[in-house]
């Protein structure tokens, strides 16, 4: 067995509905980080799972008349299947509902209080249920919502238990600012600026308003509330304070927690203050990556955007899925999604780069020799050259996933892809196989390419694992020619390798016609998605009390141009516009941040509050309001106006 271990973790799902494209990423990159640590050699360990409990399970199993187990045991079996069907390696799958988990869970909370770090008190404030987070007034968003997901809040006042968080602030703001933990290290400034800087508050951390949730063993009436209830499940899942085998001590701590930019805090900030009140290692690196947007929104069940990923497999096959989703992510930032930039992105890399020069050098290697290269040889300058870069490749690789930049290995790899191809036309072996005094040079031109095939292949394996055993069956490879060890070296095929002509790796996309079939699907899904949302808002929208018409004449609505526009830096949810409002143009912060990047919003028009009295958001001027409508799944969509309609003109 390695005395190498790596231990890598997603995020546990919350599973209240069912998951779509935009929630494999960070299981598809942990599974590709995880194949390639065992392709290196290490002992590793893979985690992801499902938290499980929480008021919001508890008011959706009693909507649809079941059980909070009944409820979730039926979405965690659509997770799993499409972990599978997503060729996802995981390890372990841990359920916050499983046994050994409450029992540690339970008793990381006596030792906690017993710490003194955890105390009983009363919160009284305002708290949002999709989110499970309190909030006070000073956090909350401009519209008295959620900082989060901007939807509704309401106030609670409860008996509770708070976890301690002051005494750890100074050791988790070195943490972030002195240390690499955080990846990428821009996310640490924000982080420290706005929330350690203004002073860590003590952290809610049981409930009594509902009951599906793990009992506190020494007050009945009291639930572990979510965090040390959900993050604890990376030690948990190891056997920590409970009967499970023990492997804490082997894979513990974590080489990399991975997570989508939304909950970096509760991992950056909640997660180490827990460890550090236990006394326990604190992990090595927390990867944060940012969403996948769909044509510049994010993805939401309510617009309908959402995309299929069974669907989409179905279509192009899984490794091609995996394959763009982990292309067009770098770490930290957003990615966005479209049905053009996939099939795209398909066509480029797969059918007309890796998946042409497969099939041209094993078609050659039929051609000329039957498929069995001969074992005369006659190497050129050109040769020693191209066996370098295609052997550097491994190297740069290798850096690129030790940083966990999974988008930059890919670029890496698919840079040797072309170089490849470019040796082809460099060497013109259709030329070359006309003469029969070339034949040994033909020979060592096409064992090369089939080596090198050999080695970017071993090299994509933990990326698109369903795909490259097909590639080694065409090129003659034996299982031990593509081990990771192997790679440092060139010449490894055997010197008369017979290749195996096979089916098309990626067969070439019509492009026009599958965005149009799959722009009707999203249309299909979209209109499903109106009706839904419409019959949802017929059963459940409550008025506000009835306003006179002079009350509701008091607000000047106008058609203003949105000229230029940029994030606050203090915030990440609010964004600074510069209007033409059609009298002397005027400044308005929003928080919409998180819905829209300014580029998608410069040169729109929008609804304009003109009369709203002037107010400071993180110390900016804010002269107005734009108008915008919330959505059922927390989202929001600016309500844009048409162009024909210019501009200081008044809606009424």
């Amino acid at each position: 067995m390695s005395d190498k271990t790596f231990y890598i973790t997603t995020p546990i799902y919350y599973p209240s509905g069912n998951p779509h494209i935009g929630h494999c990423y960070t299981t598809v990159a942990c599974d590709s980080m995880a194949r390639y640590r065992r392709m290196q050699g290490y002992d590793v360990k893979f985690l992801t799972g499902t938290d499980e409990h929480g008021l919001k399970i508890e008011q959706k199993a009693a909507e649809k008349g079941v059980t909070p187990k009944e409820y979730v045991d039926e979405i965690v079996g659509t997770f799993k299947n499409l972990w599978k069907y997503m060729n996802v390696s995981y390890d372990h799958f841990i359920r916050t509902t499983d046994d050994y988990h409450v029992e540690s869970v339970q008793k990381i909370f006596k030792e906690l209080y017993d710490k003194g770090y955890i105390y009983k008190g009363e919160y009284s404030g305002k708290y949002c249920t999709p989110c499970e987070s309190f909030w006070t007034d000073s956090q909350l968003d401009e519209n008295g919502c959620c900082p989060e997901c901007h939807r509704e809040v309401t106030f609670a006042k409860e008996e509770a238990y708070f976890f301690k968080m002051s005494p750890f602030a100074d050791r988790i703001e070195k943490l972030l600012t002195e240390t690499d933990y955080l990846q990428p290290k821009t996310r640490a400034v924000e982080l420290v600026n706005n929330f350690i800087k203004p002073g860590l508050e003590d952290l809610c951390v049981s409930r009594t308003t509902f009951k599906w949730g793990i009992p506190v063993t020494f007050d009945e009436g009291h639930v572990v509330y979510v965090w040390i209830d959900a993050l604890s499940n990376y030690i948990t899942a190891l056997g920590y304070k409970n009967n499970r085998p023990d492997e804490f001590s082997k894979y513990w701590p974590a080489d990399i927690h991975m997570v989508a930019k939304d909950i970096m805090r509760f991992h950056a900030i909640i997660w180490p203050a827990m460890l550090m009140a236990l006394e326990l290692p604190l992990p090595k690196h927390l990867a944060v990556h940012g969403w996948i947007t769909f044509n510049g929104e994010k993805m939401s069940k309510s617009l309908g955007n959402v995309v299929d990923p069974f669907i989409l497999g179905e279509r192009y096959g899984c490794d091609a899925i995996r394959y763009h989703i982990l292309r067009e992510m770098a770490l930290g930032s957003d990615s966005s999604f479209s049905n053009e930039i996939m099939i795209n992105r398909i066509n480029s890399d797969l059918a007309n780069g890796f998946g042409n020069l497969v099939s041209r050098t094993v078609a050659m290697a039929e051609k000329y020799f039957g498929g069995t290269l001969p074992e005369e040889r006659e190497e050129a300058e050109i040769d020693t050259e191209f066996k370098n870069e295609v052997l550097k490749t491994v190297e740069d690789v290798d850096t690129a996933m030790s940083g966990t930049r999974i988008k930059n290995a890919l670029e890496i790899i698919f840079k040797t892809v072309d170089r490849a191809n470019k040796y082809i036309d460099e060497n013109e072996p259709w030329k070359l196989g006309k003469n029969e005094d070339k034949k040994a040079r033909l020979a060592s031109v096409l064992y090369n390419l089939l080596d090198a095939v050999r080695i970017i292949s071993t090299l994509l394996s933990p990326f698109m694992p369903s795909t490259m055993p097909k590639v080694w069956e065409q090129i003659g490879a034996s299982a031990d020619d593509v081990k990771y060890e192997k790679l440092s070296e060139f010449g490894v095929l055997p010197v008369n390798v017979t290749v195996h002509k096979g089916e098309i790796l990626f067969p070439r996309i019509d492009v026009e016609k599958e965005i149009e079939a799959l722009n009707s699907i999203i249309k299909e899904n979209m209109e499903k998605a109106q009706a839904n949302l419409s019959e949802k808002s017929s059963e459940k929208i409550e008025l506000a009390p009835e306003i006179a018409i002079d009350d509701f004449a008091k607000v000047e609505i106008r058609v203003a141009k949105v000229l230029s526009c940029e994030k606050v830096k203090k915030s990440k949810k609010l964004l600074c516009l510069q209007l033409d409002d059609g009298m002397d143009g005027r400044q308005v912060v929003s928080g919409i941040a998180q819905y829209y990047k300014p580029e998608d919003l410069i040169g729109r028009k929008v609804q304009l509050i003109a009369n709203l009295k002037p107010a400071k958001l993180c110390g900016i001027e804010s002269n107005g309001m734009i108008c915008a409508a919330d959505l059922a799944d927390g989202g929001c969509q600016v309500i844009f106006v048409d162009d024909s309609i210019p501009v200081g003109a008044k809606i009424r």
